[in-house]
């Protein structure tokens, strides 16, 4: 399957999202464990004994003309959107520019469907103090 097709079907590009952040943590130290089944609200497990947390992570390739790029903050099949308390950080690839950005639940989730807008080129956007901040992590 070629780039472009795999890219554009979401959950094709989700997996491949979820490895590059096991492959990005992985070599950040981070200690990395995957739940068995898909039946969790959240992808990835970090930490060690006695400090867990869980990472939802999401990817975008969705640019738009004023150089934001919308991320959907929802489920693939969107019957229940994410609740307070489901995970406790949201990760989000923004694949075109190669950037995470860390972003603690709370600020995203709210209970409702909904997505956030990203700006990686903009030092003052309302998420920039979460881009690449792995260490939210540790």
């Amino acid at each position: 399957m070629n780039s472009v097709k795999m890219m554009s079907h979401p959950k094709r590009r989700g997996e491949w999202a979820e490895i590059q952040f096991m492959a990005k943590a992985a070599k950040l130290g981070l200690q990395i464990s995957k739940p068995w089944s898909e039946l969790s609200r959240y992808d990835i497990v970090i930490g060690t004994p006695g400090h867990f947390v869980s990472v939802q992570i999401k990817s975008t390739i969705n640019q738009r003309p004023d150089g934001c790029y919308q991320c959907k903050i929802a489920t693939c099949n969107k019957a229940k959107p994410y609740q307070p308390g489901e995970f406790d950080f949201l990760a989000v690839y923004v694949i075109a520019e190669d950037v995470w950005y860390i972003i603690p639940a709370g600020l995203v989730v709210r209970g409702k469907r909904g997505g956030i807008r990203l700006y990686p080129s903009s030092p003052n956007s309302k998420y920039a103090p979460y881009k690449e901040a792995w260490h939210l992590l540790h």
